[in-house]
């Protein structure tokens, strides 16, 4: 098995992208509540601020502020892939073609195995990928405009949806840290 190498500086700004194994899946977007449920549970146990987060069918893309003398974003990613992926095969009852498991369990992987992060190098390259969780939708086709798409930190700008809360568990009305509609 390859080891990877990452970068881990505590403290951090990273950019993550996040997919799915079956590319042009819905997954994502089809089980909202949840990964909103997921992603709730995993930041109240190790909250983050969450800068940047888009939603899209069958991938996630997020910018997080990790805390100071935190470095485990892997952690957090591979709980929250974990407990979606739990709760899902929960409630499916093995009847979803999404989570049937072969013996390998190859057909039943929900997630691609890595993800892929990018620490944030200073106020351009943070502008940088800013921007791209933010015209993510529209470079999709799923949107004409950004601000159209609900599943995005962005498109409170011009719907009434907001960010759940900017740092999970901080006793707001949702510690889900996903966009939600208002």
């Amino acid at each position: 098995m390859p080891r990877y190498r990452r970068r881990y500086i505590a403290g951090g700004l990273v950019y993550f992208e996040v997919c799915l194994a079956r590319r042009g899946d819905d997954l994502l977007v089809r089980e909202i509540d949840t990964l909103r449920w997921a992603v709730g549970r995993t930041l109240r146990d190790r909250p983050v601020q969450v800068v940047a987060w888009v939603v899209l069918p069958d991938r996630m893309h997020a910018i997080w502020r990790l805390p100071d003398g935190d470095c485990a974003y892997g952690l957090r990613w591979g709980a929250i892939k974990a407990r979606f992926t739990r709760s899902l095969r929960a409630t499916a009852s093995g009847h979803s073609p999404d989570l049937r498991h072969d013996a390998s369990g190859a057909e039943g992987r929900v997630w691609q195995n890595r993800f892929w992060e990018h620490h944030i190098r200073g106020p351009d390259d943070l502008a940088h990928h800013m921007h791209l969780c933010r015209v993510a939708p529209v470079r999709a086709g799923l949107v004409r405009q950004a601000e159209d798409w609900p599943f995005s930190s962005f498109a409170g700008h011009r719907q009434g949806c907001h960010l759940a809360s900017s740092q999970a568990g901080d006793g707001g009305d949702s510690d889900r840290g996903l966009p939600v509609a208002r």
